[in-house]
């Protein structure tokens, strides 16, 4: 068994008004590579600030956080953007596509900032949007011209350009119908039955559900199963 995700007594705490409030209290979990699973919880249960603790976008105030068998408390700024660039792939709720700009030009985006040889992403993004599920006639237009399933396929290939190990999908159906959202959750589940580790951030339970294993949070601590009482 090898973990991916290993964090240690993590708590984060915030300082607001001179009074401190523990975003997150004493959590410990760990993940393992290939898994698929869920963190579920209310509005203001948590699950932002451990997303980002665990996409390397925050620290922790206290406790141990290893990513891939990396301690992350000894990298600089700088070293944390690049191995979160190389480790893990996001996901989120209100896509992030620059509106603007192209279908292409968002997933070659990435790469531009990992460097990949400009002679390479073309090819490479144009393999990321077709195993998202994109025709080629879309690849040209600005991502404000797609529908919203189009737009979270090119998010999604954007999320995969780099081949990270590890999918962070934050309410990855929030802005769906119900049948474009089912069919992003079954990419999902197609991704990792090819290997990736996948971590979905939901409060829904029927979204919830398509991961192999829930846990909860409530009031920054986390419980494992997808039943808590309040």
């Amino acid at each position: 068994m090898t973990i991916a995700v290993d964090l240690r007594q993590v708590t984060k705490t915030y300082a607001t008004g001179g009074i401190e409030l523990d975003a997150l209290s004493d959590v410990s979990l760990s993940i393992e590579e290939g898994e698929f699973i869920s963190i579920m919880g209310p509005s203001g249960s948590g699950k932002s600030t451990l997303m980002n603790i665990i996409g390397l976008l925050d620290r922790p105030t206290f406790g141990n956080y290893w990513l891939a068998g990396q301690d992350t408390s000894v990298l600089t700024e700088r070293e944390l953007a690049a191995f979160r660039a190389r480790t893990i792939g996001f996901v989120f709720q209100s896509f992030n596509l620059l509106s603007r700009t192209s279908v292409l030009k968002n997933v070659v985006l990435p790469l531009e900032y990992t460097g990949v040889p400009r002679a390479q992403r073309r090819a490479r993004a144009e393999a990321a949007l077709a195993a998202a599920g994109l025709d080629p006639e879309v690849f040209m237009h600005k991502s404000n011209e797609i529908s919203g399933g189009q737009m979270q396929r090119v998010a999604i290939a954007r999320a995969l350009v780099n081949d990270p190990a590890i999918v962070l999908a934050d309410e990855p159906t929030g802005n769906l119908d119900s049948k474009t959202g089912q069919a992003v959750l079954n990419m999902f589940g197609e991704l990792n039955r090819a290997g990736r580790t996948i971590i979905l951030i939901t409060h829904d339970p029927a979204i919830a559900c398509h991961a192999q294993r829930t846990v909860h949070l409530l009031d920054g601590r986390l419980y494992e199963g997808a039943e808590v009482a309040a």
